[in-house]
């Protein structure tokens, strides 16, 4: 069986890396399995694609589409553009796609254009919010792809709603978490943590990228001003997206609690993370990594295809409301957050079940 593994960008590269060696593994014990690794170009920044590739020992991809940035059309049809040239040079017996971003949909999209099954690892997950690229990505691929690799029972069910075939739907768990439970002890501190005189719970940690949050001036600094209000004295470390960057660049906003640097590995980023008091944050795949590392997340969104962070683990949804974060930031400060617990089947072994299950497809 030849598979083609789609990356793209920093959470595809996070979810693609245990996949990868269980497909090596697999090899190595005789069963008939190989790869093709494709990176379309979608994150093409050093720090958001390079130096994940580096410290999550990814190998170099046999194919970079080069796409590039650009509006969403544009990327995704360079994207297209890119694989279908692959495809016709050189076909593969299976497409795997994984999580939500323009890559996945574009790649799925050229795949079954082209005759070839497509397997979706992050499968039927739903925020129900139309307004959010990321949903769009997910609706169209998952309504072309044959085969359902998911998260949490929940995604099978909504996949099942949608008139799927429960024989199509494997429930296995979470990519991302085999790749934290496999590098945890590999996490290091990034080069300015001595220099702030960083420790264990001393600092909140703040990351924003959504186009809803950063885009409009008034509402990212409204953002910063709230979280640095109810913050006490704690200090606020904030990794810029490039998205993110441009607006900060035209409020010009400063002030001494708030520690702006530039993304980050993720040996380095999931350091900050596992020791921070609490992460402020408008990502899911993040909430997803404090559900396992156990710190408490505060959400900057109304809706969110991850309940599971929210039901079980350690995240709560703040809403868009910068004034909601009092309330929220308040609990934390006074050490009543709420515990949380790992949902089922988070437990490192998930891509060797994908792997397992490919093989028996056949």
């Amino acid at each position: 069986m030849n598979i083609d593994l789609i990356a793209g960008a920093r959470p595809n590269f996070i979810k693609i890396a245990p996949l990868i060696d269980a497909i090596e593994q697999s090899k190595n014990n005789g069963f008939d399995i190989d790869y093709r690794l494709i990176h379309t170009g979608q994150h093409y920044d050093k720090n958001m694609s390079i130096r994940f590739f580096e410290q999550l020992n990814i190998p170099e991809p046999h194919i970079n589409l080069g796409a590039g940035g650009g509006t969403q059309a544009e990327q995704a049809g360079a994207i297209m553009r890119g694989y279908e040239k692959v495809l016709l040079n050189k076909s593969t017996d299976l497409c795997v796609v994984v999580g939500d971003v323009n890559s996945t949909m574009a790649c799925a999209i050229v795949a079954r254009k082209m005759g070839v099954k497509v397997a979706h690892v992050e499968g039927g997950i739903r925020s129900g919010d139309m307004t959010m690229p990321e949903e769009i990505n997910r609706i169209v691929t998952d309504s072309i792809t044959n085969y359902f690799f998911t998260t949490t029972k929940l995604a099978g069910e909504n996949l099942k709603k949608a008139g799927v075939n429960e024989n199509a739907i494997f429930f296995v768990g979470n990519t991302m978490i085999d790749t934290l439970m496999k590098f945890k002890s590999s996490f290091r501190k990034p080069i300015f943590w001595d220099k702030l005189n960083l420790e264990n719970q001393n600092y909140f940690l703040l990351t924003l990228h959504r186009p809803s949050n950063v885009d409009n001036e008034n509402s990212l600094n409204n953002y910063l001003v709230e979280i640095l209000k109810n913050t006490s004295d704690y200090p606020v470390i904030f990794p810029v997206h490039p998205r993110t960057k441009n607006t900060l660049n035209k409020i010009g906003f400063s002030n001494k609690r708030l520690f702006l640097t530039e993304p980050m590995g993720y040996l380095e980023f999931n350091y900050l993370t596992m020791n921070s008091k609490a992460v402020i944050t408008d990502s899911g795949g993040i909430t997803e990594e404090t559900t396992l590392m156990g710190v408490p997340c505060l959400t900057l969104r109304d809706n969110t295809e991850r309940p599971e962070t929210v039901d079980i683990g350690t995240n709560e949804l703040i809403g868009t409301n910068p004034e909601q974060l009092k309330l929220a930031l308040t609990k934390i400060l006074n050490s009543t957050w709420k515990k949380g617990g790992i949902p089922e089947k988070w437990d490192g072994n998930t891509a060797q079940r994908i792997v397992e299950i490919l093989l028996k497809l056949g």
